[in-house]
């Protein structure tokens, strides 16, 4: 789910778009393969869950929405994005408070 880069932390994600609100849900997989599951309540339309999501995963992780970039899964519900200028540490600090 989540893995260090030279840039930050790379953070995988599997979308759940049309939610009634945007929250973390859970872990969809297991293992290696692990995504962050996250219901955003943008639909998938011109690109608004992804915007959604960056603006979720900023006030998460406490980032401009600028150190947060999606890397690949334009338009497939997984995704991944990377969170620049974050330490492994941190990114795990931050989700533990979401999946306890």
């Amino acid at each position: 789910m989540l893995r260090t880069t030279s840039a930050g932390v790379t953070l995988a994600v599997r979308a759940q778009p049309g939610a009634k609100k945007t929250a973390i849900t859970g872990v969809y997989g297991e293992g290696a393969s692990a995504q962050l599951k996250i219901a955003v309540h943008a639909p998938p339309l011109e690109g608004r869950a992804n915007q959604a999501l960056t603006a979720f995963l900023a006030e998460t992780f406490a980032l401009p929405k600028s150190a947060i970039e999606l890397t690949s899964g334009e338009i497939s519900r997984s995704k991944v994005f990377l969170l620049r200028g974050v330490t492994l540490e941190q990114a795990k600090a931050s989700l533990r408070a979401w999946l306890v």
